[in-house]
This record gives C-alpha cells, sequence and structure tokens, in this order.
C-alpha cells in the first residue's frame, strides 16, 4: 500500500536518479517535485492547496536581504581573479618568501587564503591556483605529488573561510532552521542566528586548518625521511637578491591593497559597522578600485565580470527556488515527521543522528555542490538536529568543514575533477589522488578537534555577541 512515507521516499529516489542521468538539479528538485506532489494528488495522500504558500516562499528568497551579499561576493572575486590581481598577488608573495624550501608553498597557501576569503566558490580558486601556482611548485623542485596536494587542498578553504559564499548561504539556512526548532521546542521569542555568527565561528577553526596544512608543508619539505627533501631543487632556490625597497614596493603594491580590501571586509562585519550585505558592496567596489588604480581593468574585462556574476548568481537563485519547491512538497508529504520518527528509533540519540546526517552530507558532495547540498538538505534536518539541542553555530562549521573534506575526497572530489581539468595530461591521476590525502587527514582530524573541543567554533561568536 503506498503512503506518504513511501511518496517521501520515492520524491529522493527520483531525485537522486535524474541527478545522475545529468540533468540540472534546480530544474530536477522542481519538476520531480511536482510530480510526485501530482501523483499523491491523484491518490488523495497530498494537498496541492499547499503550493498556495509557493509564490510567498519565492518572494522571501528574492526580498531576503541576507542573499543580496551572494553577487556581490561573487562580484569581488571574479574581479580579483579577472585583473589579474591574484596573479600579481602570488608572484609577490613568491618573491618575498619563496627563497626558502618551504617557502612558495607556504606562499601558495597564504594566496589561497586570501583567495577563499574573498570567491568562498572551490571551482574558480581550484582553477586559479592550478594554472598559477602548479608550474611555480613544479619548478620549483616540488616534489608533483605534494604541489597537487596543496593546489587542491587550498582551493578547498572557502568553504570555511569567510567571508565566503558557502557560510553566508549556511547561515541564511540555519538560521531559518534554528528558529523553526526553537518554536517546536516552545520557544516564541528565539536569538537570531546572523551571518556574523558564523563567520566569527569559522576564524579559529579556519586558521588552525590553515596552520595545519603549514605545518605540513614545513615538514614534508624538510624531513630528511621524507623522499621529498631529495626533489627540491637547491638551485632554484637561490638567496633572495630583492632589495629593501623592491621588498618595500611589492608589499605596498600587491600584498597589502587586496589584503586590506578583505580585512575591511570582513572587519567590518565582524566589528557589527555593516551587513554582510553592505560589507560585499563594499568589496564589490573595493576590488573594482584595485583593478583600475593597477590599470588592469578593461572594458572588456569588466563586462567578462559582470557576465560571470550574473550566471553563478542565476544558478544559485534558480537552485534557491527549485529546493523551495522540493521542501514544500517533502513536508506536504509529511516527510519531517518520518525523519524525526526515525532519528528518535535510533541507538545513541543525538550524536547517531549527527553522524548519520554527517554521511550523507559527505556522500552527497560527490555528486552535488555545496548550493544544491545547503538548500536541499539542510532545511530537513537542520531543524530536527537543532531541536535535538545542538548548538547551531557549530553545527554550520561542522557541515562546511565536511563538504570541504568531500569535495577533496577522492575518486568523486569536485575539487580533483577541476584540477584535473587543468593540470598536465603527464601528471597521472593517481598522483593528484596520493597528494591529497595528508590533507584529507588534516581536515579530518579537524573535525575531530571540533567534536572534542565544541568551543574552538562556539567561544569567539559567544565572547563577541553574547
Amino acid at each position: 500500500m503506498i503512503t506518504e512515507n513511501t511518496l517521501s521516499v520515492l520524491l529522493f529516489i527520483l531525485t537522486g536518479a535524474a541527478l545522475l542521468l545529468g540533468y540540472p538539479v534546480a530544474f530536477t528538485l522542481s519538476s520531480v517535485a511536482l510530480l510526485i506532489a501530482g501523483l499523491g494528488s491523484l491518490i488523495g495522500l497530498f494537498d496541492l492547496a499547499l503550493l498556495n504558500a509557493l509564490p510567498s516562499r519565492l518572494f522571501g528568497i528574492i526580498s531576503n536581504q541576507t542573499l543580496l551579499a551572494v553577487p556581490l561576493f561573487v562580484f569581488m572575486g571574479v574581479m580579483l581573479e579577472k585583473t589579474k590581481i591574484a596573479q600579481s598577488l602570488l608572484e609577490s608573495m613568491t618573491d618575498l618568501i619563496g627563497h626558502s624550501k618551504s617557502g612558495i608553498g607556504l606562499a601558495v597557501i597564504f594566496v589561497g587564503l586570501l583567495l577563499a576569503a574573498s570567491t568562498g566558490i572551490v571551482g574558480a580558486t581550484v582553477v586559479t591556483l592550478g594554472l598559477l601556482a602548479l608550474p611555480s611548485l613544479i619548478k620549483r623542485g616540488y616534489d608533483t605529488q605534494l604541489a597537487c596536494g596543496i593546489v587542491c587542498a587550498t582551493g578547498t578553504l572557502g568553504q570555511i573561510i569567510p567571508p565566503s559564499i558557502a557560510l553566508v548561504l549556511l547561515s541564511d539556512v540555519l538560521s531559518s532552521a534554528y528558529q523553526q526548532a526553537q518554536l517546536s521546542l516552545g520557544n516564541f521569542a528565539p536569538e537570531p542566528l546572523s551571518v556574523g555568527d558564523l563567520f566569527v565561528g569559522a576564524l579559529i577553526p579556519g586558521l588552525v586548518l590553515v596552520m595545519l596544512y603549514m605545518l605540513y608543508v614545513i615538514y614534508a619539505t624538510f624531513s630528511k625521511s621524507n623522499s621529498i627533501e631529495t626533489n627540491i631543487n637547491t638551485q632554484a632556490l637561490s638567496t633572495n637578491s630583492l632589495t629593501s625597497h623592491q621588498r618595500l614596493k611589492l608589499l605596498l603594491g600587491s600584498f597589502l591593497p587586496p589584503l586590506l580590501l578583505i580585512t575591511v571586509v570582513l572587519g567590518s562585519i565582524l566589528a557589527g559597522l555593516a551587513t554582510p550585505t553592505e560589507a560585499a558592496g563594499v568589496g564589490a567596489f573595493g576590488a573594482t578600485l584595485l583593478g583600475l588604480i593597477n590599470k588592469k581593468l578593461t572594458a572588456a574585462q569588466l563586462s567578462e565580470v559582470c557576465q560571470e556574476t550574473a550566471k553563478v548568481t542565476s544558478m544559485v537563485f534558480m537552485i534557491l527556488i527549485g529546493a523551495s519547491i522540493f521542501s514544500l512538497v517533502f513536508r506536504g508529504l509529511g516527510g519531517e515527521e518520518f525523519i524525526t520518527h526515525g532519528f528518535n528509533q535510533l541507538p545513541g540519540g543525538t550524536m547517531t543522528a549527527l553522524w548519520i546526517v554527517m554521511l550523507i552530507i559527505f556522500l552527497l558532495g560527490f555528486v552535488l555542490d555545496f548550493i544544491e547540498i545547503t538548500y536541499v538538505v539542510i532545511p530537513i534536518v537542520g531543524p530536527i538536529l537543532l531541536a535535538m539541542g545542538i548548538d547551531p553555530v557549530w553545527l554550520g562549521i561542522m557541515i562546511a568543514v565536511n563538504l570541504q573534506t568531500s569535495f577533496l575526497t577522492p575518486p568523486f572530489g569536485f575539487a580533483l575533477f577541476y584540477f584535473r581539468g587543468i593540470a598536465p595530461n603527464e601528471i597521472a591521476t593517481t598522483t593528484i589522488y596520493r597528494g591529497v590525502v595528508p590533507f584529507i587527514v588534516l581536515q579530518l582530524l579537524l573535525m575531530v578537534l571540533l567534536c572534542w573541543w565544541p568551543s574552538l567554533a562556539t567561544w569567539l561568536p559567544s565572547k563577541l555577541y553574547g
């Protein structure tokens, strides 16, 4: 006998099958949901009147002030990429600290950190670093395996380093999920969860991960027991001949401007001086100004930046619309009650439910981008987990690190696909896979640290915002 629970499961199965066949995510979510809604209506298990709530849901998406930050942050990141400011930054960092064995590796990680903070898009960061940094790393004598690992791992930092788009979207969804969870618990005046909360919560874990990356690179290039040591081209690591004047020129010309821009954008949010949308506007204007000052911004480049921004923004909002239809139909079929009942029956209670959700998100990261996962999975399981007493900031950071690990894990990690597309043919795919393994271990270590010490994510927000 067909029940509402049967239709809920069928909704996920058909959606997954359509995605594996290569259909666009946004249109798959909406079309399959409407198909199941129609089938449910025919057999008396779904009330089509529930779809009357759809216009108000869509209006809520397009009028959401937080989501206005998305196109502005995208514009800022694409502008820094197209005007070659990111390339100049990498070259300057290489000239400043690249004379040591670990120097250029550390420079790539630092530049990737800044790119992650400005774009937040894994594909864009991996491709940019792959084209700019990989040849330099190999030229300096780095083992190919290590060089591939550095580029791929650093490219995924956009998931956890604020002010990334991933955290903006995640905070928007978790905020709604938290309010829904609190209402179900009888708290009709819950404290709101803001983008700033998640940004501040991600700061310490993000910096810890970057430090772990850097420590591994130092170990890999200096450890005598590691074969990488013998591959370092000592002749390429000649003494840096830059004068003090040249160093100062590099610092003021290529290094400080983008660093100052990101500091102003993130600092204004953390200090409460600007909303994420206002700060994103400042970032977009600042990136454009840097391009003009450096005489690297042409009319053709500006057009290209605008077109790329429009493409990414359109993709994001189409997915939001599709996910909104999907979640509305899923709730109309009683799917939330079905999942809640299932979680309550699990041995181990909250932690078992949490790790099952984390495993599902990790596996979905092989086939879906963070945007789809954020707006399809989190609205369904988020309220349930938060109603169990899980801290929303901690949960958000755990999800971000989990997705970052998924995007880096062979054989389906998105970062690996992007990197494979721009890596030279002579670099074997297995070499790329072996190169990312140590960095995957470091990310798993961060997740263990977050579980053992949750205040790693929650202490700073509580101190700044109470």
